[in-house]
């Protein structure tokens, strides 16, 4: 498996991308809310978008922490992630999850319903604990995704290009197709 997919190195890899692609997706969609009346359709679409890369990240971190507890070999030689982080991630997860969740859920229920105020609130806590996680992931993440921490050569390259690939095309798809049911929101403003 190791020769494959690369084991902790890959992991590192495609989840330093994931999370790189996550946080200039994010990025914009934080830009719409400078203008969110006029940028709605494009908060809708990248809110979308961000769910599949959400959930491909969350399968990455889960997998190092499962390998790593289950006491397989290379992993436990890479080691656990720094303590505040391994701390910090399960409310990581679940803020995200939750925006997300509650923006999707804003587009199924409409306006008038407490979604919105959830929504607002989750994308609070999320932006508290997401502030942390990135100025603690951020140095690391530019060390992986420069080559500088890893080894030159990791295997299962095209493994990771065609997971990052699938998780982007899940998400266009997933944004064109959420799209046209959040018309009552786009419509209105």
């Amino acid at each position: 498996m190791l020769a494959r997919t690369g084991g902790p190195a890959g992991n590192a890899r495609l989840t330093a991308w994931l999370g790189v692609v996550l946080l200039a997706a994010f990025a914009v969609e934080g830009f719409t809310l400078l203008s969110l009346h006029s940028m709605l359709a494009v908060h809708i679409f990248v809110g979308t978008l961000l769910v599949p890369l959400a959930l491909a990240k969350t399968a990455t971190t889960t997998w190092r922490m499962a390998r790593y507890y289950l006491h397989n070999r290379p992993y436990r030689l890479a080691g656990p992630p720094p303590l505040l982080l391994r701390l910090l991630g399960p409310a990581v997860v679940v803020t995200t999850l939750a925006v997300l969740g509650t923006g999707l859920a804003l587009i199924a229920v409409g306006r008038g319903h407490q979604v919105l105020f959830l929504h607002k609130a989750t994308f609070v806590l999320w932006l508290a604990v997401m502030s942390v996680h990135v100025l603690g992931r951020t140095w690391s993440a530019l060390l992986i995704l420069s080559e500088r921490h890893l080894p030159k050569r990791v295997p299962g390259g095209w493994l990771r290009a065609a997971a990052m690939s699938g998780v982007a095309i899940a998400g266009v798809v997933a944004g064109l197709l959420v799209l046209p049911y959040s018309t009552q929101w786009t419509h209105r403003f």
